[in-house]
């Protein structure tokens, strides 16, 4: 398997296969965190947010709009939203998690776990933050790329991953927040990592009801794509043909398992 570096991937070319091998329906984005604000704003063409907004709906205009975007703290709705890009700091306030008491949770203490449950950035680090759809280059390279697709375009994914150099994934659920399972986790881990998009961003990021999301390196997501490319010359591709619940199997697997 190829060995890929940050600075040697094409990215453009990267979003090229991907949309071949799982015809996405949404943009392939990356989001790269900054030490200075400055350095976000030397973007090309960074828009910068003329109201307050949810980290969910930044990722949004990338994924759905096609816009880059870099914000600040001051340009997300509160702590929560910054502290899992690591913007604000994970204090004893933010660990308490006060205000889903009676909303999300039925005790302070259940508030307080999911709170500490959260991966987040650690804070001190960055100060801005940009996403862009990962075609355009302006983020060369992101820290990370986002992928939304359906649960069966994900598992294919998931199966190039997993081509060669096998690992089994275990990821966690959070809840709301789930922004924490997908980019606070890859951001802080440098691991793959998949997320059940929560409430917040469908309402306020326009996740539709069948995408799951996938933040991932762009050196995992290369790996991935090679991985699918010999599953396709396998036959084992997206869309995925339903054989049928009563048709006889043998025939079926016999054209994958067959002896070479």
């Amino acid at each position: 398997m190829q060995q890929h570096s940050a600075d040697s991937i094409d990215l453009a070319g990267l979003v090229a296969d991907l949309n071949s091998l799982l015809r996405l329906k949404t943009n392939v984005i990356g989001m790269k965190l900054f030490a200075q604000p400055a350095e976000m704003e030397a973007i090309p063409k960074i828009r910068r947010p003329n109201a307050i907004h949810t980290t969910d709906q930044i990722v949004s205009m990338a994924a759905r709009l096609g816009w880059t975007v870099g914000i600040t703290a001051d340009d997300l709705v509160g702590a929560q939203c910054r502290a899992v890009i690591g913007l604000a700091p994970q204090d004893d306030k933010w660990r308490a998690g006060e205000n889903y008491v009676g909303v999300w949770h039925g005790t302070a203490e259940d508030a307080r776990k999911r709170q500490e449950a959260l991966d987040v950035v650690p804070f001190g680090q960055y100060q801005a933050l940009a996403v862009s759809p990962l075609a355009s280059g302006r983020l060369d390279p992101p820290d990370i790329c986002l992928v939304y697709a359906t649960p069966g375009q994900m598992i294919i994914l998931i199966n190039g991953l997993q081509y060669t150099g096998y690992k089994k994934f275990e990821w966690g659920v959070v809840g709301e927040t789930a922004c924490a399972d997908s980019w606070g986790r890859a951001l802080k881990t440098g691991e793959p990592s998949l997320s059940l998009p929560c409430y917040a961003e469908r309402r306020y990021g326009g996740v539709p009801d069948e995408e799951m999301l996938m933040a991932l390196k762009p050196a995992h997501l290369a790996k991935a794509i090679e991985g699918m490319k010999a599953l396709a010359r396998n036959g084992l591709r997206y869309p995925i043909p339903p054989y049928g619940i009563q048709s006889d199997v043998r025939a079926g697997m016999g054209v994958s398992y067959a002896k070479k």
